[in-house]
């Protein structure tokens, strides 16, 4: 019996440890990103706006070519939902709504997911001006992990994780626009 009870014990402080230090771990993160783009700020916008557009760049709009996609309400403005459904675990099922425009600077968007967990995150693609024909786009991504989940970022950084899609992102985003800018001009 002794030996059960200190096997208990022992167990307990186990499970206790990550438990106490979620209690004073951070809850939220915020990851940021940005690039410059050879093309006048407002050209800019106007594509950033459109969250259709991330087909063409985003890193989880291009893994999986099969998810199901449904739209609801005017892209570009307030509102507009995007909901996908995914059979690859990295994409999932959520979907991300337009809840601010200011018009030629930012959009910001709520991102709900339900698969293969549920959070909520917030993101926004923001547009500065560099010169009259180059614009720095920055795309951020912030959100909370509640207790006890939150212990698990000291195992996971989500500036690594989501940083690397987030650049990608904006690599394929500067690409697509710059491209389209060469071909316009021919």
């Amino acid at each position: 019996m002794k030996i059960v009870k200190k096997i208990l014990i022992v167990l307990g402080i186990i499970i206790a440890i990550p438990l106490v230090l979620a209690i004073f771990m951070k809850k939220e993160y915020t990851v940021e990103r940005s690039t410059e783009i050879n093309k006048p700020k407002d050209e800019v916008f106007n594509y950033v706006k459109h969250v259709k557009n991330q087909d063409n760049y985003a890193v989880w709009n291009k893994m999986d070519p099969a998810m199901v996609k449904e739209y609801r309400g005017e892209d570009g403005t307030v509102g507009f939902v995007y909901a996908w459904d995914s059979q690859n675990e990295n994409v999932g099922k959520g979907e991300q709504e337009i809840s601010k425009v200011n018009e030629g600077q930012s959009v910001e968007m709520e991102l709900r997911f339900l698969k293969p967990f549920e959070s909520k995150a917030q993101t926004a693609l923001i547009t500065e001006p560099i010169s009259t024909n180059q614009t720095r786009v920055k795309w951020n991504f912030s959100g909370k992990m509640p207790y006890p989940m939150n212990f698990m970022m000291l195992f996971y950084d989500m500036d690594e994780m989501l940083g690397k899609d987030l650049q990608q992102g904006l690599d394929n985003l500067k690409k697509t626009l710059e491209t389209q800018a060469e071909v316009a001009q021919s």
